[in-house]
């Protein structure tokens, strides 16, 4: 394996466990729309909120014709409220500590507005030296995209690149970039790197 001198990290699902968050922010301007809220148990729709860019969810949800009016109102939400339900991942902080003291990271996450709060408020900012979100490219994941613009600004090529993500479509971005993807507690394909959490992460970049 060509030896990882960079690591870019998905948000939602590797740094903080959010599916609360993601709900509570969509069903928020789901009732303010009128519509149903998504629950919990609707696990293929609460996926898509936590995985996809807002203008993706709201189509799917609301359909193409209200897109505009939903992120129009999402606009004058502050995110900062749900926040609090985002939990850190187990030794994240631990972990980017040791890491970033060795090689460059950055953020690629379908979120846009809210990961500079988001940052802010658990003190993470300082450890990253790059952070692409899906208001900084013109297509979010699947698209290769902002992986390619953050492999661009950390100054490496994809070969020296690690993606850390836990979706398909962190999965087919990282195909798309050329950049080899670790599958943070998900299946992935047989040829992902599998990792457990972030100390399994630590230990591998260290052997």
């Amino acid at each position: 394996m060509t030896e990882v001198r960079g690591l870019i990290y998905d948000c939602d699902g590797v740094l903080f466990e959010s599916r609360r968050a993601n709900l509570a922010y969509y069903n928020a301007i789901l009732a303010h729309l009128r519509e149903p809220p998504v629950r919990e148990e609707e696990g293929e729709r609460v996926h898509l909120c936590h995985t996809a860019a807002s203008p993706q969810v709201f189509e799917a949800l609301l359909g193409a014709e209200r897109v505009d009016e939903a992120l129009a109102f999402a606009a004058t939400l502050d995110y900062r409220r749900f926040i609090p339900f985002m939990t850190p991942e187990p030794g994240m902080g631990r972990a980017l500590e040791a890491l970033a003291a060795r090689m460059p990271l950055a953020v690629a996450t379908n979120r846009g507005s809210s990961m500079p709060d988001i940052l802010a408020h658990f003190d993470l900012a300082r450890f990253f030296r790059i952070v692409v979100t899906s208001r900084d490219v013109a297509r979010p994941k699947p698209y290769p995209d902002m992986l390619l613009r953050a492999a661009e600004e950390l100054g490496l090529g994809a070969e020296n690149l690690l993606f850390v993500g836990d979706s398909e479509l962190d999965r087919r971005a990282a195909g798309a970039a050329g950049i080899r993807f670790a599958a943070y507690k998900w299946a992935g394909g047989e040829e992902d790197l599998h990792i457990g959490g972030h100390a399994d992460l630590v230990e591998f970049l260290r052997s």
